[in-house]
Order: C-alpha cells, then sequence, then structure tokens
C-alpha cells in the first residue's frame, strides 16, 4: 500500500446490492427494502456532493433483472417512475444532472416521457452528474456502440481499420463522462454483474458486506480512503510514477 494521497475518486459507480436480504432479515416484503434503499441514494449523493465527487453511477435495474418475479419487477417500475417524479426538480435546484443509461425503449411510454423530461430538466446543471443504469448491460452497452460503427462502415463513412479504443468509447451511453475512478459493490457479492464493463478497465474495486440501505456516508468514506492509499499505475512502474511526480 502507499501512503494515503487524499485524492478523491471523481467518477464513483455502485451496485447497490442487498435490498432484498435487508427486508428479509427484518421480516419485511423485498419491496420494502427497495424502498428503504432509494433513502440510501440520497444520503449518497449528498456525501458525494460534500466530497466532491463530480460523476456517480448507481446500477439501478440490470437486463438481467426481467427475470425476477413480474410483481417485484412491476413494483420496481413503480418506485422508479414514482423517484423521479418526487426528486427531480430537487436533484434541479441542487445543479445536480440527472442521466439515465440503458435501453429505455423497453419501460412503458409514460416512463420513457418521465425519464426524457428528467434529463432535459437538469442537463445544463453543472454539479454532480448522476448515471442511473436502468435496463442497462455491459455487454449490451459495447454492442450497440460496435452496431452504431458497423452501419458506418456499411454506408462507407468509416473503414473497418478505423474502428478502434477511441470510437467503440465514443459510442458508448457514457462517452461524455471519465471512467470510473472507483466501483463498490454493496450486500457482500465480489463481481461486477455486466456493470460497466468496458470502462471499468482500469478501476479500483471495492467489496463491503455491507447491505445497500444501511451503507451510509462514514462507509462510503472508508471505501474512499481504501481508494486513497492505492496506487494507480495503469500499466507503469511505481518507479515512472515517481519519476513524472518529480518532474
Amino acid at each position: 500500500m502507499t501512503e494515503e494521497t487524499h485524492i478523491v475518486p471523481q467518477h464513483i459507480a455502485i451496485i447497490m446490492d442487498g435490498n432484498g436480504r435487508w427486508a428479509k432479515k427484518r421480516l419485511r416484503p423485498r419491496f420494502m427494502g427497495h424502498r428503504a434503499g432509494v433513502k440510501s441514494v440520497e444520503n449518497i449523493v449528498k456525501h458525494c456532493i460534500k466530497r466532491n465527487v463530480t460523476v456517480l453511477s448507481l446500477f439501478a435495474f440490470s437486463s438481467e433483472n426481467w427475470r425476477r418475479p413480474s410483481k417485484e419487477v412491476s413494483l420496481l417500475m413503480e418506485l422508479f417512475a414514482l423517484s423521479l417524479k418526487q426528486q427531480v426538480k430537487q436533484l434541479h435546484k441542487n445543479n445536480i444532472r440527472l442521466r439515465i443509461i440503458g435501453d429505455v425503449s423497453k419501460f412503458s411510454a409514460s416512463l420513457q416521457k418521465q425519464i426524457s423530461q428528467a434529463e432535459m430538466l437538469t442537463s445544463t446543471n453543472t454539479g454532480l452528474t448522476i448515471n442511473i443504469a436502468a435496463n442497462y448491460g455491459g455487454r449490451w452497452d459495447i454492442t450497440q456502440s460496435v452496431q452504431k460503427l458497423a452501419e458506418k462502415v456499411k454506408t462507407g463513412e468509416l473503414l473497418p481499420e478505423d474502428i478502434t479504443e477511441e470510437t467503440i468509447s465514443a459510442g458508448l451511453t457514457t462517452a461524455e463522462i471519465p471512467e470510473p475512478d472507483l466501483f463498490i459493490r454493496t450486500g457482500g457479492e465480489q463481481r461486477v454483474s455486466n456493470f460497466l464493463l468496458w470502462q471499468m478497465a482500469y478501476t479500483e474495486f471495492f467489496f463491503t458486506d455491507t447491505l445497500w440501505p444501511d451503507f451510509n456516508g462514514t462507509e462510503l468514506d472508508k471505501a474512499i480512503s481504501s481508494f486513497c492509499q492505492r496506487e494507480r499505475r495503469f500499466g507503469k512502474t511505481s518507479e515512472q510514477l515517481r519519476e513524472n511526480d518529480n518532474a
């Protein structure tokens, strides 16, 4: 480990896991865990602003989550719509930009309209950017980017040899923002579950047993502290990094 550098991660990505287990431990329906999880989102957003984080990406609903019981999916969609309705004006008031990344075409027409209105309202805000990944999958994100490039090759706008990491990155849903510095997964699982696969090539990982509804500013500070103690070499050696620092 290196001495703590106090460099705060600019982009934090989180898989908010453990809502169902949180509710089960309290003998409550799973949906109560999801509602409690929304409160945690509000707290973490406030703490990210306090710590000068610039981008927060939250995995809310994966493309695989459609496989859950239909009643739970329906309740999740209702909670998503309700949260948008209740929170978007407050987000706008606090200069927060909201973006929904994922295949929103699978949502109801009314929810798609809400998403569009929320993004439009907050589009020019310059504070924290919040990416809510909904009906999102990392493989889907890469695929849709490559498909756009393939269409350009088909029409003669692009040559196959012109396809690069940069052109693929430019077609991703996160093209406008920096890649995640820190990835956090709550709830004890230690996998990325198809979240931001391309974008997290050099991201630092932090796993915690804390269930998402119990994850608060103190827990986030633990993750940030762990991040600050790591040496991010991006393929270079420690000696090269020290030489650059001393230059």
